[in-house]
């Protein structure tokens, strides 16, 4: 639609569109049926009227404005040069009343086709209204003043009723037609606005979908009811590989989603978008998506949408596909594993042949004995750090009956030089005895990770806190510290094999990035939960809980050294 059809959508412009020959001739017509309805009348009842001059004369103007109307070329004039039909009607419908006195009620109704045409045109308005009176008043008196025995006051005033009734209906006509203007002119410009308002938003949703489709992650938006909204062209691609061969129409169940082992298939109700439905959120929750070579495994989040209320009304779920990356990290720790088992042997005959040097240490020069001591000392970090690198879910346990304070003690004076070191203090809040069925040796390994991180990660100083204590049967333990802390993005990938925040990284604390990721190996291995809460600057808990290993004498003695505040400040 042009700029002209949106700003003048008036009748005269409508009508314009169509022709403006057509429109004249089209508001023209009824006047010129009825007049033909009257002029049968006049044939088959009145045909002396034939006789009349003034009858011919109407008869023969009517068919002249009837045949200019749509003969001349109205649109090259202005818009008020068509006002001279209805102007003309006067003078056609006066001669046709005056040709005819039979007619003189009927005719004189015919007057109001031409008012209308003057009063609805929106042109001349005060001009119409006085132009269609003058010319009801010249119809109503032209019989009473060309009357051969002439005229009283009393004639004249008995037909004034009737060109008052013209000025009334002239002025609600005139009156109607601007308040339609008014309210077609705000129509006119709402409908701009709606157009443009429609404009941007269908811009916006090409601008959105150009977006989703370009994003190479998968994005799913349902409402409430579960129904899909929105599926981006890369979240079609990999929903593809979950559909299964021998089914046209499969539904959520029938699709192909199994668990991280790329094997067990997933509960319907436990699938990505279900539980997106039940209003969940959730990160990273790891599938696999199809069988077989073109299997893909996806990690998948969830984040429900809700109004001001809190009422849910759909949500948004995103599939990364990270195929690519899990294959990557099993070539590395394939070829950590590999080269870690190289590193063993040769480590092993250096370390043992540096264990037969030292033997005779005394036969030894000192500087010898000093290089030799400070090999033997890195060959035992070096083996340690190969111990570390082979340590994974394969795991063994040897299970005992232990005493937990003990460990901890042991674990606490370990980390004593480097704590005075960095000047932190070591606090011990463990209830004892606790005696667990643990293996002594892993959980000695845990405790000393933890600790040793806790005072490496306070290189300006602080407290470490250690606490244990009974719930039950489980094990509880807790390592607070108030160093330097880490970051919500940092915190989500501390357990993860060779990672290392930025912090420690910058003051050059260090370390590679295994210790929590075999902790949490080894609290798994023992049916436990492991968690972190830190903040950056404030400092960070480490707590993790081992379910069942203290059997049912879980407080055994009791208290102990522990006293009831510490415990109800434990966790």
């Amino acid at each position: 639609m042009t700029h002209t059809e949106v700003t003048k959508p008036s009748g005269r412009h409508f009508f314009r569109l169509h022709g403006e020959r057509k429109r004249v001739f089209l508001t023209q017509l009824p006047l010129s049926l009825i007049m033909v309805v009257a002029v049968l009348i006049a044939v088959a009842i009145y045909p002396q009227s034939f006789k009349q001059p003034l009858f011919l004369a109407a008869l023969v103007m009517h068919v002249l404005l009837l045949a200019a109307s749509l003969a001349v070329p109205w649109e090259r004039f202005s818009p008020s040069a068509v006002l001279i039909i209805p102007y003309l009607d006067f003078v056609a419908i006066g001669l046709f009343r005056g040709g005819n006195q039979q007619f003189l009620t009927a005719v004189g109704l015919l007057i109001f086709f031409p008012v209308f045409w003057l009063a609805s045109s929106g042109l001349a308005k005060r001009t119409s209204v006085v132009v269609s009176v003058v010319a009801a008043l010249l119809i109503v008196w032209m019989p009473v003043l060309t009357a051969p025995d002439g005229f009283t006051l009393e004639e004249l005033a008995r037909p004034l009723l009737f060109p008052i009734v013209v000025l009334a209906y002239a002025t609600t006509v005139v009156a109607v037609t601007n308040t339609m203007n008014v309210q077609r002119k705000a129509l006119e410009a709402k409908d701009v606005q709606l157009r443009a308002s429609l404009e941007a938003s269908q811009q916006r949703e090409r601008l959105l979908e150009t977006v989703v489709d370009t994003v190479a992650v998968g994005l799913v938006v349902v409402d409430g009811g579960g129904n899909d909204m929105l599926m981006n062209a890369t979240q079609r691609k990999l929903h593809a590989y979950a559909l299964p061969e021998n089914i046209d129409h499969p539904k959520e169940k029938d699709l192909l989603v199994f668990a991280t082992d790329a094997i067990t298939p997933v509960p319907a109700d436990e699938r990505p978008v279900l539980r997106a439905i039940r209003g969940e959120e959730f990160t990273n929750y790891q599938v696999w998506l199809g069988s077989g070579e073109k299997a893909r495994a996806v990690s998948t989040a969830a984040r429900p949408m809700r109004d001001e209320q809190g009422t849910f009304h759909g949500a948004v779920i995103a599939f990364h596909d990270v195929t690519d990356m899990m294959a990557a990290l099993a070539a590395k720790n394939d070829f950590v594993a590999n080269v870690s088992h190289e590193f063993r042997t040769p480590l092993t005959s250096i370390q043992g042949y540096l264990e037969m040097a030292l033997e005779d240490s005394d036969e030894l020069p000192p500087d010898v004995l000093t290089y030799l001591t400070i090999a033997s000392r890195n060959v035992d970090r070096l083996s340690s750090l190969v111990s570390d690198l082979l340590t994974t879910d394969s795991m063994s346990l040897e299970l005992t009956r232990t005493n937990v304070a003990r460990l901890v003690a042991e674990s606490l004076a370990s980390a004593a030089p480097s704590a005075e070191h960095n000047k932190v203090t070591l606090n011990s809040q463990v209830q004892e005895p606790l005696e667990a069925l643990i293996d002594t040796r892993r959980i000695g390994q845990v405790l000393d990770n933890l600790i040793s991180n806790a005072v490496k990660y306070s290189p300006d100083g602080g407290t470490v806190t250690v606490r244990t204590w009974a719930e039950g049967a489980d094990l509880w333990c807790e390592v607070q510290d108030t160093g330097i802390g880490m970051n919500s993005s940092e915190q989500a990938q501390a357990f993860t094999k060779f990672f290392r925040a930025r912090t420690a990284v910058q003051r050059s604390i260090p370390g590679i990035g295994l210790g929590l990721m075999i902790t949490k190996t080894i609290i798994a291995k023992h049916g436990g939960t492991i968690s972190l809460e830190s903040e950056r600057n404030v400092g960070t808990t480490i707590r993790f809980v081992l379910p069942g290993c203290l059997g049912s004498g879980g407080r055994m003695v009791g208290l102990g050294r522990i006293s009831q505040p510490e415990l109800e400040d434990a966790p």
